[in-house]
């Protein structure tokens, strides 16, 4: 396709229906019920195109609607065969560099790699104008986030993050029930979860180049990290709880239950952060020390200034590792809070009373009211006909379809302009984990836990006021030729 036609069809794209009052013939008699004209269709391409990758460009292509022209991943003997053999015609890279270099006729990326790909691969697409949809969190750490948002504005990008519960529609019931104002004054929030569900919180594997599978492609695995020698239980899974390539339990989940609470609330950027995590005592008197890696477990506090919908300021607490907070006196014993078995939940804690919802990826919300006065009220169940995923990613799609700043644009649950700053707030919690673990030497040839207090936060210019050493971890290091 020339340079010329693409941009002919973009712009038909975009103008959709004012140029099709042109057509004198209706559309679907020339080419039969259901027809959809070539230049009608998004090009589409999967950066990751396994795991999640699968449901994401699979869930944007909306049952063939949209043309995937290209897929592109480290390890195609994996998961990712199966968007192979889904869309045959798609051509297959293995470096995303290439493939956006390449296949110009691309519209628009999902982006569903390891966490430490999604800000150097997000930036590349948006450099060169393509719509971006990336999985949660929406970056690796905190100056990705920002910069990602600001890019997004810049390159006039339609952004979403892979948060697919942001647009579950239960959610209005936990709006409509904050806004109602029946809580009262809202001070509190408290949030769990039982992640991890991976190994985490022992020492890193040791690498072994012998147990490399033969078609991984570890180098571009590795992306922006320092290379090293292939490690063993890490692709495709188990990356999440190592700092070089996942964000733990937060950023597994952290972006769904976080989400609530955030939205509903009109949060902005935390004032500080504090943590403490669980100690694993291999040895007698000797806590182990494996700064590489996430904790087995943390608790981690946050503080928010008093928003517009939040009058007071709020104090929200995370635990992860299975540990929740108590159950609340006015929610009866034999209920579960949050979710099921209590397992991950939010609490939004009012002056008048509790709501306890659960977490909102693909899971039941279940969202419910308790009240001082013993009132109880229990969210709506989701219609059966429900879209794959709350239609998260066709609503990108078609916004990327309807252009720019488009009310399509303006109506996504998660584009970058709320999914930056709310993924700052969770990124904020492992920069308090890892500010927790730095350590050093003192006078007496100890090693001392130097960074162990509250840490005050400058969310406007992503800076530490009262530990220097902390701000290493608003960002990273990248190897040469992953810069962002």
């Amino acid at each position: 396709m020339t340079k010329k036609t693409n941009e002919s069809r973009r712009e038909f794209i975009k103008k959709g229906a004012m140029a099709s009052s042109f057509f004198i013939v209706p559309r679907n008699v020339l080419g039969g019920v259901g027809f959809i004209a070539p230049s009608d269709q998004l090009n589409l391409a999967a950066i990751g195109a396994g795991g999640k990758g699968r449901s994401d460009i699979k869930n944007a292509s909306v049952n063939g609607r949209e043309r995937v022209v290209a897929l592109c991943d480290v390890d195609f003997s994996g998961s990712a065969k199966d968007s192979v053999k889904q869309f045959p015609t798609a051509k297959l890279y293995a470096d995303y560099r290439e493939m956006l270099d390449k296949e110009k006729d691309i519209d628009a990326v999902t982006i569903s790699t390891p966490d430490h790909v999604h800000g150097p691969a997000a930036a590349f697409a948006m450099e060169r104008g393509k719509h971006v949809y990336v999985q949660k969190p929406m970056t690796h750490n905190i100056r990705e986030a920002r910069l990602l948002t600001e890019m997004a504005r810049k390159y006039k990008i339609v952004s979403q993050m892979g948060n697919q519960g942001a647009s579950n529609p239960l959610l209005n019931t936990v709006k409509a029930w904050v806004d109602s104002g029946k809580l009262g004054k809202i001070s509190k929030v408290q949030i769990w979860t039982n992640r991890p569900v991976w190994p985490q919180g022992g020492p890193m594997p040791k690498p072994d180049d012998s147990l490399k599978p033969k078609d991984l492609d570890w180098n571009l695995w590795l992306g922006p990290s320092e290379y090293k020698p292939y490690t063993p239980n890490m692709h495709p899974f188990n990356w999440r709880g190592w700092w070089d390539y996942g964000t733990g339990a937060l950023g597994d989940v952290g972006c769904h239950l976080i989400d609530i609470p955030f939205r509903t609330l009109g949060l902005k950027y935390p004032t500080d952060a504090e943590c403490s995590v669980a100690s694993v005592y291999s040895k007698m008197w000797t806590a182990d020390y494996n700064p590489e890696g996430c904790p087995a477990s943390s608790f981690i506090t946050l503080h928010f200034a008093a928003t517009a919908k939040s009058k007071s300021p709020i104090e929200m607490t995370w635990s992860d590792g299975g540990i929740r907070p108590s159950h609340p006196d006015i929610i009866p014993a034999n209920d579960d809070i949050g979710g099921a078995n209590s397992a991950n939940g939010v609490l939004i804690i009012g002056e008048k009373g509790i709501i306890s919802t659960n977490i909102n990826d693909s899971s039941p919300l279940m969202p419910k009211l308790y009240l001082n006065d013993g009132t109880k009220e229990v969210g709506p169940e989701l219609p059966k006909d429900i879209e794959p995923e709350y239609g998260h990613q066709r609503r990108w799609v078609d916004a990327c379809k309807a252009g720019f700043n488009s009310k399509e644009h303006q109506g996504l649950t998660s584009s970058f302009d709320y999914a930056g700053p709310m993924t700052e707030t969770v990124l904020m919690g492992n920069l308090a984990i890892r500010s927790y673990l730095l350590r050093k030497e003192n006078s007496k040839g100890q090693m001392e836990f130097y960074a162990r207090k509250k840490l005050l936060w400058d969310g406007e210019n992503m800076r530490i006021t009262n530990l220097e050493e902390a701000n290493q971890f608003v960002g990273r290091t990248y190897r040469e030729g992953w810069k962002v």
